[in-house]
């Protein structure tokens, strides 16, 4: 009866111990429903010898519980019913098991392989004394059990001063064979079966020039895994910031509940094993059941994408580096010379003095407010630095002296700051951990404290897994201490996360609170899409790493991380004219768009190789720029409702079976499919055009393409296959100017594609493009188009709107368009509209048109 003991009480949430194989202690278990949909299960000690480390901030708030309903109960069993009446859980004491059954159909069961482990923490043994390890441990423990408290890595000695503390559970996800998720891993979208390779790790490490198809940890760790198949799918998030392990095994199983040995048929199963080094089991069950939904249930516990200031979905100019002001001068000015558009100008470490942060090189970067504000401002253009969270060892540097007097800087176990090798030589790491810490950083980028800046300067956080070199695979050591006496094996894959979330603080306060801020961190963690964007860290400039990124990109995209992209050209190595401008074609249609190079590269601005090169380049940056108002609406879907900007085929096609694996296409937002080039003297490409009943448009020919299923379209070098599906409308800019800023008054075209019911939707948002305003005041338009029934209609589609523009639509094309009008008429006016129209291609084209945006109209067409 003690095992109930809660329950007869109806507490929230419902709690009872087990006994684990591995361990004689007890371990508490709690179970809880969320609403939305969502499940939570924490595991940890009864009496733990100290608290253990749980994940703070990750989740935007503590989830409030739902009651369950006991349905059936015995010594060694409970039913539980949940709030949607279809789905209940089942949980057996002996051994320890949930079930979680949906319409009679079990879904995913915890612990059925039995290995849920738990290690406890012990008090420190005699042979530890002050943080060293003493010769009397020797005559104690023998060598195995030494192995278990110290561990050795090349010259380095990580300590676990209370003994090994890791912990596990296993998951299997029933009639599921399709795993994705758990980024960053320069690896398939597909996540691979690890019975006979390694594992995938999430532990963030600065990876100069990363394997391909390793499952390494690289720059940052989402522990999120979705599962698919054709009529569900759902999420495990197992919230831990310690080096974790993803062990997965796809089998084939006979459902053991079917009684009749004729009815049963094998299902795949794929078990899904979690290990954690430290921390508690704190993992929540995402139960969907489409796509859309988890990437809701995820957001809701983490928190959505930060809506972009409109300039950083522009074209960013990055290298390591641009010398000085004159070199940052030249390059701007070849932008204009050659007619190609950028909007961000960036400076690595080399721009400070001596790698000390928030400083300038006196040499070459002498007066740098001029050369914002004659260079880039003039031009309506922004510039980013980088910010790096090591900190020069030099009583002279005021943030070091500073950082130092108050304590700020992470400690090593013997109490001192902890030093490591980076860039400035020997460096102190600040203590983002430490909510102090944070709120000085923040301070720091105040115009009055970081001298030189203006209110066009953004930032890049980069090295911040934390990087360190020469230390224990380039990181800091896993017994260092941080804020509450908390070590960083605890904390590891959350330093990142807490740097970014400081920088954009202080952007935001710099502006009076008034500011969105761009932030761009190399490091990451669930969560960090509250804070901006993310990128895949040194690629090389190979055709590989071109192919590689889509896949990475998809997979950050459906672990919440919507703004990322990866180095166009390649970070490291000399990229050759086509996989140069191939990766500009993909980049321009990818989320964060950036092109960056080693300082060991040959300079690679957009115009170096040769006129033919320069002019495809130039057409795709500018289409990328037409397209900013669909992306940018992209963007807000992104920020309100969690919808990834970049998606997976498989998420807007989910029960196409030949979509789930598919990694080289991708859909760009509901409207476009897009097919980068990622391999060279390409002259066709085999696209799979999903959806039996789905009407696809080449979206710069107009042409209706007939086929459905795989599709083998010609290629050139001047373009990838863009393709609009049936049924949409795209906001387009109809011309491009030489930032976003100078398109702020720029007319739209409506481009409609029509879907088997000769119908289209779609919507266009709008806001100032930089404040916040939006958000504290609503002064945004969101507008939904519509085409139905031979008219063309717009309204407003989310209150009342309350930002006024003085844009007008110019230009409405509809692809699909069966028969030749006798006349168009605006309504209200009842005035004739000016049109031409394509009887080869079914393309009516509605010209010369003044129709406000911010206002309701329609088109009649007969």
């Amino acid at each position: 009866t003690g095992i109930y003991s809660a329950i007869e009480e109806h507490t929230e949430p419902y709690q009872f111990w087990t006994r684990t194989k591995l361990d004689t202690e007890t371990q508490h278990v709690e179970v809880y429903e969320i609403e939305g949909n969502i499940f939570r299960l924490k595991i940890n000690e009864i009496t733990p010898l100290k608290p253990r480390y749980e994940v703070p901030d990750v989740l935007i708030k503590e989830p409030s519980s739902l009651r369950l309903t006991i349905l059936e109960k015995d010594a060694d069993k409970l039913v539980l019913a949940c709030a949607s009446k279809d789905q209940q859980l089942h949980i057996t004491i002996n051994p320890f098991q949930i079930q979680f059954v949906s319409k009679d159909e079990m879904v995913l069961s915890i612990n059925s392989n039995d290995l849920l482990y738990f290690e406890q923490l012990q008090p420190p043994l005699l042979g530890i004394v002050g943080g060293e390890v003493q010769n009397t441990w020797r005559a104690e423990k023998d060598q195995d059990d030494l192995g278990l408290w110290e561990e050795k890595f090349g010259n380095f000695l990580d300590i676990k001063a209370n003994g090994p503390s890791s912990i596990g559970l296993d998951f299997s996800l029933h009639g599921f064979q399709h795993v994705y998720g758990i980024p960053q891993h320069a690896e398939t979208l597909l996540l691979k079966n690890t019975s006979n390779e390694d594992v995938y790790r999430l532990y963030n490490l600065d990876v100069f020039g990363y394997r391909i198809h390793s499952k390494m940890g690289i720059y940052g760790s989402v522990p999120l895994l979705l599962a698919h198949k054709p009529d569900r799918t759902i999420g495990v998030f197992w919230l831990n910031s310690s080096e974790t392990l993803v062990e997965i095994t796809t089998k084939a199983v006979l459902p053991s509940q079917i009684p009749d040995v004729s009815k049963q048929r094998v299902l795949p199963q794929t078990d899904v094993c979690w290990m954690s080094e430290s921390g508690i089991i704190d993992s929540f069950i995402l139960m969907g059941p489409s796509p859309f939904d988890i990437f809701k249930q995820y957001a809701q516990l983490t928190g959505t994408q930060a809506l972009p200031p409109l300039f950083s979905l522009g074209y960013h100019q990055c290298r390591w580096n641009y010398v000085d002001e004159k070199d940052v001068e030249g390059v701007d000015t070849g932008f204009d010379v050659f007619n190609i558009p950028y909007d961000v100008m960036w400076l690595d470490i080399e721009h400070t003095d001596g790698k000390r942060y928030f400083t300038w090189d006196k040499e070459t970067f002498g007066n740098p407010k001029r050369m914002q504000k004659k260079i880039l401002m003039k031009k309506k253009r922004k510039l980013v630095v980088i910010l790096d969270p090591h900190i020069k060892v030099d009583p002279l540097y005021t943030i070091y002296s500073q950082g130092k007097e108050r304590g700020y800087f992470v400690k090593d176990r013997k109490g001192g700051d902890f030093e490591g090798i980076c860039w400035p030589g020997s460096s102190s790491y600040l203590d983002f951990t430490n909510p102090k810490v944070r709120d000085w950083y923040a301070e720091l980028f105040a115009f009055k404290t970081y001298k030189g800046s203006t209110e066009i300067l953004f930032a890049w956080n980069d090295m911040n897994e934390p990087s360190v070199f020469r230390g224990a695979e380039l990181t800091m050591q896993k017994d260092a201490v941080h804020y509450g006496n908390w070590e960083h094996r605890e904390v590891h894959n959350l330093y990142g996360f807490y740097q970014q979330m400081a920088t954009a603080e202080g952007l935001i306060r710099r502006s009076g609170n008034l500011e969105r801020p761009f932030v761009l961190t190399r490091s990451f963690f669930a969560g960090s899409q509250r804070y901006g964007a993310v990128w895949t860290g040194d690629n090389k400039a190979e055709w590989s790493y071109l192919k590689i990124s889509i896949p990475m990109l998809l997979t950050l995209s459906i672990a919440g991380i919507s703004f990322c992209g990866a180095d166009v050209g390649g970070f490291v190595g000399d990229p050759e004219p086509e996989l140069f401008v191939r990766w500009y074609q993909a980049g321009a249609l990818q989320p964060f768009f950036r092109g960056h190079a080693n300082m060991h590269t040959k300079r690679r601005e957009p115009w170096l190789f040769g006129e033919k090169n320069t002019q495809i380049i130039r057409a795709a940056i500018k289409e990328r720029y037409s397209l900013l108002p669909y992306l940018y609406s992209l963007f807000y879907q992104a920020h309100t409702t969690a919808e990834p900007v970049m998606r997976p085929i498989w998420v807007e096609f989910p029960k196409q079976l030949e979509a789930f694996g598919i990694e080289d296409e991708y859909m760009l937002g509901k409207a476009l499919l897009v097919h980068p080039v990622t391999e060279p003297k390409v002259t066709t490409v085999s696209i799979l055009l999903p959806g039996s009943e789905e009407i696809w448009y080449d979206f710069r020919k107009f042409s209706c393409l007939k086929t459905q299923g795989i599709l083998k379209i010609p290629v050139t070098l001047d373009n990838i296959p863009v393709i609009q599906r049936g049924g949409t409308i795209i906001p387009l800019k109809t011309s491009v100017g030489k930032s976003t800023e100078w398109m702020v008054d720029v007319p739209y075209e409506l481009r409609a594609a029509l879907d088997s019911k000769e119908s289209a939707a779609g919507e266009l948002y709008l806001d100032d493009g930089h404040s916040f305003q939006y958000l504290h005041e609503k002064q945004f338009l969101l507008r939904k188009f519509t085409f139905y029934q031979n008219v063309f209609s717009s309204r407003h589609a989310d209150g009342d709107p309350r930002y006024h523009t003085k844009c007008k639509v110019e230009q409405i094309t509809i692809l699909g368009m069966k028969k030749q009008p006798s006349t168009v008429t605006a309504s209200g006016k009842n005035k004739k509209v000016a049109f031409t129209y394509d009887a080869k291609n079914s393309v009516l084209i509605l010209q010369k048109l003044s129709l406000h945006v911010g206002k309701d109209w329609e088109l009649h067409i007969q």
